[in-house]
């Protein structure tokens, strides 16, 4: 996941989701995230949804909520605006 227009140091946050559907995702993170601000989230889906290969997508995304959790943690609730899939490894054919 990365923020777009929060400072988060430059780089990517690793975060732990826990529900993922094609209209919005809901992660784990250590710190909170201003409802409205706009992240960029990268998915892999593996493959026991996709039956082949994983498959990566990346979104776009706009926090909707933040809520704190136990243990410290914050959960992020973010709507899907734009998503894409990306391209994977191709095979040769035989």
């Amino acid at each position: 996941m990365r923020p777009t227009g929060v400072s988060c140091g430059g780089g990517e946050i690793h975060t732990e989701s826990k529900d993922v559907s094609s209209q919005g995702v809901y992660f784990l993170m250590e710190t909170s995230l201003k409802s409205g601000s706009g992240v960029e989230i990268m998915i892999t889906l593996p493959s026991e949804i996709t039956r082949g290969e994983p498959v990566r997508v990346r979104c776009e995304a706009r926090v909707q909520r933040s809520e704190n959790i136990a243990g410290g943690r914050v959960g992020i609730a973010a709507k899907i605006e734009r998503y894409r899939f990306l391209p994977g490894k191709r095979r040769k054919a035989s």
